[in-house]
């Protein structure tokens, strides 16, 4: 297709979109004409540098040829796609009318980015306080200056035919498998097809991941500082654009509980963080199940004096413990997820509130018992220690399993539903990396 058909579709596809703007105007005698999109460009302030710049070249004596170098990258052949995909990125166009050529140019943009600020969503106690943004090249620059090394490589993709979203991948050369990295480039490359506006799609469609998975392949962090140090272990990163996220691959069980963030304290304290994480985990699990357990099937395991004390706080209740806890159970997940969606200037009064008249009244109401509560704010303390929201509601969809097979087999139950849940772990795995073990450098050491 000649330039002058490529200019007209060009300008046809943008003809009834105000945000686009067609300008021409002579560069060295030389006639030109202006294409990209208001919203993406500050028009008058690279207009005004374009000026300052031909000034400089007309006084250097630069060639046509010389101009165009250095302004961008010049396209003697185009397609219509590859000109449009340009210009949505945010690159002007500049449209030479001599010899039909297009230069693709870097302007003046428009500032539609945050400045980085603090993590909102993780807590950091004695480490750096920046966080990702959800400009994708802010977001490789934060990493490259938080890890200063040649080793960091970064592969870039475009995805989506239409509707195009731009993704990284980062991995720390003579450290990460490249057996792993070319299986992952290869998923994407097969996939690239596919527009990434959520993080099931990455899941899903794109990395192919099965749609029922429980524990996600992958971790999340908005945490520099982690991700640098996943990076230094042998894992791959992996940023789109307009996400303030570093997605983790592979995603492993040992993320649960360890943090980088950890080794800022001395050994012993940071072991015994990383054990009372471990320990919450496994509260998490079965408290709500050894009370089920205990209370209706199993009572005989108890001293007598605990069965009887236990038997006195559930005088009055009208239902069995499993009904009891699922109940008060719902009741937590809801409010919860109420914390999560209120305005934070009045989430935390209005949980709190409600979290204690709530808790009184049911206990004076006799409708559950006041050790439950007890075993309810034990759980969700616990619940609260593990690293990560996603790993941490992943749990607490878990101990719903535990919680039924201790309903209908007590004591053993609560074993029976600990082996299915770690039988399930121990088959997850990410492009053959297991999600429970440690992860293995090209020279065969292990990170943890």
């Amino acid at each position: 297709m000649g330039m002058s058909a490529l200019l007209r579709q060009l300008s046809s596809e943008f003809s009834d979109d105000d945000d686009f703007f067609y300008v021409q105007e002579a560069i060295v005698n030389v006639p030109v004409v202006y294409f990209g999109l208001h919203s993406l460009i500050d028009l008058a302030h690279t207009r005004l540098n374009l000026q300052i710049f031909f000034e400089a070249a007309v006084q250097s004596n630069l060639t046509l040829e010389q101009l165009k170098n250095d302004l961008g990258e010049v396209w003697e052949e185009a397609e219509v796609n590859d000109l449009i995909l340009k210009m949505v990125q945010g690159k002007l166009l500049i449209f030479f009318e001599n010899d039909e050529s297009f230069v693709i140019m870097n302007p003046a943009a428009k500032s539609l980015d945050r400045a980085i600020a603090p993590p909102v969503n993780e807590n950091i106690f004695l480490g750096p306080l920046d966080a990702f943004t959800e400009d994708i090249h802010s977001n490789i620059g934060i990493l490259r200056k938080q890890l200063q090394s040649e080793r960091v490589k970064t592969k870039s993709f475009f995805s989506g035919n239409e509707d195009h979203s731009k993704l990284a991948l980062l991995y720390y050369s003579g450290v990460t498998d490249m057996n792993f990295i070319q299986k992952m480039t290869d998923q994407i490359e097969k996939n690239k097809h596919i527009a990434i506006h959520n993080l099931q799609q990455l899941s899903r469609q794109m990395m192919e991941f099965p749609s029922w998975l429980m524990i996600s392949k992958f971790n999340q962090t908005e945490l520099p500082q982690e991700a640098a140090a996943f990076l230094k272990q042998g894992r791959a990163i992996v940023f789109i654009d307009r996400f303030p996220l570093a997605l983790i691959f592979p995603g492993m069980f040992v993320d649960v509980f360890c943090l980088n963030n950890d080794r800022n304290f001395p050994l012993p304290l940071m072991l015994f963080l990383r054990t009372l994480r471990l320990f919450g985990i496994w509260l998490t699990m079965i408290l709500p199940g050894l009370y089920v357990a205990f209370v209706s099937v199993n009572p005989e395991v108890l001293r007598i004096e605990m069965a009887l004390s236990i038997a006195e706080t559930r005088i009055g209740i009208p239902y069995p413990a499993f009904i009891e806890m699922m109940f008060i159970l719902i009741i937590l997940e809801l409010t919860i997820e109420a914390a999560i969606r209120l305005p934070k200037n009045i989430g935390v009064t209005v949980t709190m509130v409600g979290g204690i008249i709530l808790g009184q009244a049911v206990v004076q109401a006799k409708l559950v018992s006041s050790l439950l509560i007890i075993i309810l704010a034990a759980t969700t303390i616990a619940n609260s220690t593990i690293v990560g929201m996603q790993q941490s509601l992943a749990l607490r969809v878990s101990k719903y399993i535990v919680l039924v097979m201790a309903a209908v087999f007590g004591v053993l139950g609560i074993l029976e539903g600990m082996v299915f849940i770690c039988a399930y772990l121990a088959s997850v795995e990410t492009f053959g990396v297991p999600y429970i073990g440690l992860l293995k450098s090209k020279d065969g050491s292990k990170y943890g």
